[in-house]
């Protein structure tokens, strides 16, 4: 469940076990967490607060003729009474690229693990939406599982900085694909799995809403239905 807080602190240890292969997006080592580091990526990466609280989740700015759309974990948006706020690119109490308030979301009807993606709204600033301030991956469905590494971006509640890791999905059932990277703890839910195209192909999420450990994390295989609800989201 890695939309809620496991504990106070968390430690990055260096893997040197890791395999130094080198990703299909990017250097190696693979399975390997860090602190991401600030570039035109990770700022399409924004932790979710509860208006006026702590993140506790987090989404990404997908592509849409809006300009103003973000995708997270179903489970990260179930609580309709919740004023939520994406803040992209957030790092250590500051919001960069502003913040942006959550007007409308799309959830899958009677959502399961394997329906675990969601979309939301948000509101525009200035008359520009989210995806002018720091653009935004496109949301792919149909991939097969592993064909390239994929790059997680997330942000633990108990921390104030986005981690990132690399590393190759692999097959977990016949809806769901794990990876294997450390550390994503509570809070990573609904973080983006992107591959080197810049596409969306994962979303953290699904199995044990995430995963029940911090070292590996799930994510709902996407397919028609999460295809028709980003059409849902995005065609409104």
């Amino acid at each position: 469940m890695k939309h809620l807080p496991l504990c106070l602190a968390v430690v990055l240890l260096a893997v040197t076990s890791a395999s130094e292969a080198v990703a299909d997006d990017g250097t190696g080592p693979l399975g390997v967490t860090a602190v991401a580091a600030e570039s035109a990526a990770t700022a399409r990466v924004g932790a979710l607060f509860v208006d006026g609280g702590r993140h506790f989740c987090t989404a990404s700015v997908v592509r849409s003729p809006g300009r103003d759309l973000i995708v997270t974990a179903a489970h990260c948006l179930d609580d309709g009474d919740d004023e939520l706020v994406f803040v992209p690119g957030y790092r250590d109490g500051r919001a960069p690229y502003g913040r942006w308030p959550v007007t409308r979301r799309y959830l899958p009807g009677g959502w399961d693990e394997d329906s675990d993606v969601a979309f939301a709204v948000v509101a525009r600033r200035g008359g520009e939406g989210v995806e002018d301030a720091v653009g935004g991956n496109r949301f792919t469905t149909g991939t097969a599982t592993g064909a390239t590494a994929v790059t997680v971006t997330g942000y633990p509640s108990a921390r104030e900085a986005p981690v990132s890791c690399t590393d190759r999905p692999t097959v977990h059932s016949r809806t769901q694909q794990r990876v294997d990277c450390p550390d994503f703890t509570g809070g990573t839910s609904g973080s983006p799995w992107v591959d080197g195209d810049g596409e969306v192909v994962g979303v953290l999420g699904g199995h044990e809403q995430g995963g029940a450990t911090a070292d590996i994390s799930y994510s709902v295989v996407l397919g028609a239905q999460a295809a028709a609800l980003y059409r849902e989201a995005a065609d409104r």
